[in-house]
C-alpha cells in the first residue's frame, strides 16, 4: 500500500433504502471511513462540505433527484434567545451540565433505553443493546466529549456536579464549532424540553469556548421531526454555493459566508 493510498480517504456508495423522513422517497448515503491520525481534519473539513459523524464513519446524503437534507450550524456569538427559549431556561435552572470524557456508563445506557423505547421504539436503532451504546461513544477517532445533563443537589454549587441523571450528549469538538452527535433524554422529564435545552446550553458552550458555530446536522424543510432546527437563529444552511445565513424564519438567504 502507498503512501498516498493510506491518507487519501476513500468513499462509498450505500444502495437505496426508505427515505426516514420523506414518505415515498427513497435515501442513499456517500460515506468514508475516519480513522488514523489525521482523522480529526479530515472530520473538520467534511462536516464544513455538509457531512455528519457515526462512530468511524462520515457520511452525507447523496440521493437522487432529492437535495432535502440541509447542514444546518448556528451562529453561537449572534444567537439571542427568543421568549420561549428563555421560558425553556427558566425551567431548567435546577440542571447541571457536565462535560467528561466520551466515556459510556450504565447509567447513560438506562436513559437511553428509555428514550428509545418511549420515542424511537420503531426505529433503525431500537435494537441496540449496551455494547452498541458502547460503540456509539468509544469508536472514535476524533476529539468527542459526553456532557451528562444532572438535577442540581445540595452540593452543586461547590462540586459542579448534580445528582440524578436527565440527559445526554454526544458531542465532537470541531476547530470552528461544536457537532452535536447525538443527545437523548429521560422521556418522564419531557415537559422540561431538554431537546431544546441541550441545543441552547451547546451554543452558550460554544461561545465560552470561542467557537463560533453549533452544528444541528440536517435540516428537512417539510419534516416535522426537523422543524425545531429552524427556530435556532441566526443560522446559517449549505447549499451548494456555499453556506447561506438565515436570519429569520422564511427568510432568504443571504450571500454565501466564508
Amino acid at each position: 500500500m502507498t503512501q498516498h493510498s493510506r491518507d487519501t480517504p476513500q468513499f462509498y456508495l450505500t444502495a437505496p433504502s426508505p427515505c426516514p423522513y420523506l414518505p415515498g422517497r427513497h435515501e442513499r448515503k456517500v460515506f468514508t471511513h475516519l480513522v488514523g491520525e489525521r482523522a480529526g481534519d479530515l472530520n473538520d473539513l467534511l462536516t464544513h462540505g455538509g457531512f455528519r459523524r457515526s462512530q468511524s464513519i462520515a457520511y452525507r446524503p447523496a440521493c437522487d433527484q432529492c437535495r432535502a437534507c440541509v447542514s444546518v450550524r448556528v451562529v453561537a456569538n449572534e444567537f439571542r434567545p427568543s421568549r420561549n427559549f428563555r421560558k425553556v431556561m427558566a425551567r431548567n435552572a435546577d440542571i447541571v451540565g457536565e462535560q467528561r470524557s466520551a466515556v459510556p456508563t450504565s447509567e447513560q445506557y438506562s436513559v437511553f433505553r428509555a428514550y428509545l423505547d418511549s420515542r424511537h421504539r420503531h426505529g433503525g436503532m431500537a435494537d441496540m443493546t449496551v455494547l452498541d451504546y458502547a460503540m456509539m461513544v468509544e469508536d472514535s477517532h476524533v476529539e468527542t466529549r459526553i456532557i451528562e445533563y444532572r438535577k442540581r443537589g445540595p452540593d452543586s454549587g461547590v462540586t459542579g456536579r448534580g445528582e440524578e441523571l436527565i440527559a445526554v450528549a454526544l458531542t465532537d469538538v470541531l476547530s470552528d464549532g461544536l457537532s452535536m452527535v447525538y443527545s437523548f433524554f429521560e422521556p418522564s422529564q419531557v415537559s422540561r424540553s431538554m431537546g431544546t435545552f441541550m441545543i441552547l446550553d451547546h451554543i452558550a458552550r460554544a461561545r465560552r469556548q470561542g467557537l463560533p458555530y453549533v452544528y444541528l446536522g440536517y435540516w428537512i424543510e417539510g419534516s416535522k421531526k426537523m422543524d425545531y432546527k429552524a427556530r435556532f437563529l441566526p443560522q446559517q444552511r449549505l447549499a451548494p454555493s456555499g453556506w447561506l445565513r438565515i436570519d429569520a424564519q422564511g427568510d432568504v438567504a443571504s450571500e454565501p459566508q466564508d
